[in-house]
């Protein structure tokens, strides 16, 4: 395939408009749209569903895919001296011992993604990132599959909380994807819902008393120590298994960025 037809098509993708690829590659909109319809016409495909914001389709993704792919084994071949690297990481994961790791790989640029661990497999699976900390255990196709330890959360409330019925009592939720708390419950429930949508906004919700949240488990012991929450169910507690999902290719990049993820993981999660 062409590599420029390649670029371009990646360039269209990322930055959402062709109108946007044209102003980043220093052409016309016009050379763009040249480009991605001879691409387009050499796969037999459409590759590109023209929206705003623009994305790829189904058959667009793998070639997404592969354009990430040829370009990082590409610049490790030519010993570029910078590699950037997208990974998606579930917010707890972020904002706990995940980003240590970056610290573990000079030369590289990275960038993060963060969504619900349950969901975090739908950005590799489009071609959008490299790897991926999941609660997926199942392969995307294509890429590999390592198990890193488990994320314990305890259900916590601001001291004098109401947490006599959790089925009734406000509950605070990241976001409609995170389902945490109702699997907490264990039955279907639907109790009033604070949506925050934010790390540092979510653990102060908490401290305010507007709801009770389920948290990692050493950022509730740190609460509960400072007398900020109480753990509302003294001996019970949640399990999430956490994965480690990457490309299946021969990349001296990724091996080095999956054996500091499976270091990093080995000293922060339960090995359970």
């Amino acid at each position: 395939m062409d590599q420029t037809q390649l670029t371009t098509f990646q360039a269209v993708v990322e930055q959402g408009s062709f109108e946007a690829a044209a102003r980043v590659l220093h052409v016309t909109p016009s050379a763009v749209s040249q480009r991605i319809k001879a691409l387009e016409q050499t796969v037999g495909q459409v590759l590109v569903r023209r929206a705003k914001p623009c994305v790829a389709t189904t058959a667009g993704e793998a070639l997404l895919r592969f354009a990430h792919q040829v370009e990082l084994l590409e610049r490790e071949a030519l010993g570029a001296d910078t590699h950037r690297l997208s990974v998606v990481v579930n917010a707890d994961s972020l904002d706990s011992w995940f980003l240590p790791v970056l610290t573990e790989m000079p030369g590289v640029l990275f960038e993060l993604h963060t969504d619900d661990q349950e969901h975090t497999t739908d950005l590799l699976r489009s071609g959008a990132v490299m790897a991926a900390v999941t609660s997926e255990h199942v392969p995307v196709q294509g890429c590999r599959v390592e198990r890193l330890g488990v994320m314990r959360y305890l259900a916590v409330a601001a001291p004098g909380f109401d947490a006599s019925d959790l089925h009734t009592a406000p509950v605070l939720v990241y976001n409609r994807k995170d389902r945490l708390q109702h699997r907490f419950m264990t039955a279907r429930y639907d109790p009033p819902v604070h949506y925050i949508p934010a790390t540092a906004p979510f653990n102060r919700a908490l401290r305010l008393g507007l709801g009770w949240g389920m948290l990692y488990e050493q950022d509730a012991i740190n609460a509960i120590e400072s007398g900020h929450v109480v753990d509302i169910r003294p001996g019970r507690y949640l399990d999430v298994p956490l994965y480690w999902q990457y490309w299946r290719i021969k990349s001296t990049t990724l091996e080095t960025l999956t054996a500091a993820v499976r270091t990093a993981a080995a000293d922060a999660l339960l090995s359970r």
